[in-house]
């Protein structure tokens, strides 16, 4: 479904989820190195209230950042969520250092629900993303069964702690195994103009009814230097993060973005790629940056 009068449409999953295409990623409200209370807790309140104002019906988050600051500070900001969806991940923890080790033991995984019940305020979760993959990088699949990691969170699912299930960093044989377990209304990926290797199964996902949200637009804690994208942006007047956003609302109707800022007027311009039309040879010249 793609309705027109909110925020960049909206995409209704096999499950019945209704999800603005634009939403809010809150990872940056936490500290630096996502680790701590942000600067400006005010600041980061207003972010979340002027995000839902504009029309967006879904959050991004995860106890791990901060760790518990974002939660913490979403439910200052929005509960009781009237209409607003929060999807937190689990699959991973904090160590003393800062690093994110992967904690994916059915017992983790329990903890980790109880702890985002707990910071969240709620009795259930609206979107549970079991993040898997990780690699050279930190942020790529890696190959390898979800079923025991999986089928926790779909036991806590008949519990009635968790509404629905998704899964992060993860290849299609993830998704397919994961899927054969139990429903799964999101898959969340590292996609942008310049890293695109997951088209196929953005198709796929489409003809299933399954959302995909595209993380980090702009290439996250390594930033995407781009020519191109900075010249498209110039030319339309509007900024390459805008731009970027824009394109991926181009490249398929399950395609979701998650933009995160903790600044009201960068969050303002990040939503304003809801509206921004690019042109075919915009389009063109952003579909060569891949290569």
């Amino acid at each position: 479904m793609d309705t027109k009068d909110t925020l960049g449409g909206t995409f209704t999953t096999a499950e019945a989820l209704t999800l603005t295409r634009v939403g809010y990623g809150a990872m940056q409200l936490a500290g630096p190195g996502v680790w701590g209370p942000p600067a400006d807790r005010d600041e980061a309140i207003a972010v979340l209230r002027a995000a839902v104002g504009a029309g967006v019906n879904h959050i991004d988050t995860a106890d791990f950042y901060g760790p518990h600051v974002t939660n913490e500070i979403i439910r200052e900001a929005l509960a009781p969520y009237d209409g607003v969806h929060v999807i937190t991940k689990v699959g991973a923890v904090r160590d003393e250092n800062g690093g994110w080790p992967p904690a994916r033991s059915p017992r983790q995984l329990r903890e980790q629900v109880e702890s985002n019940l707990r910071t969240l305020g709620v009795d259930a979760l609206d979107v549970v993303n079991l993040r898997i993959g990780g690699g050279p990088d930190g942020h790529s699949a890696v190959p390898g069964s979800v079923a025991e990691p999986f089928g926790a969170l779909a036991e806590m699912r008949r519990e009635g702690l968790i509404r629905h299930l998704g899964i992060s960093v993860a290849d299609a044989a993830q998704v397919a195994e994961a899927q054969s377990i139990a429903p799964v209304v999101t898959v969340q990926n590292w996609y942008n103009v310049a890293h695109r290797g997951d088209e196929s199964l953005i198709a796929a996902l489409a003809e299933q009814g399954v959302s995909y949200a595209a993380f980090w637009p702009l290439g996250g804690f390594s930033p995407l230097q781009s020519g191109t994208l900075d010249a498209v942006a110039q030319r339309l007047g509007a900024t390459p993060a805008a731009v970027a956003i824009a394109w991926l609302l181009h490249q398929a109707p399950n395609v979701l973005v998650i933009p995160g800022t903790s600044r009201v007027t960068h969050l303002r311009e990040n939503l304003a790629a809801a509206d921004l039309a690019l042109p075919e040879d915009a389009l063109a010249a952003l579909d060569g940056i891949a290569g």
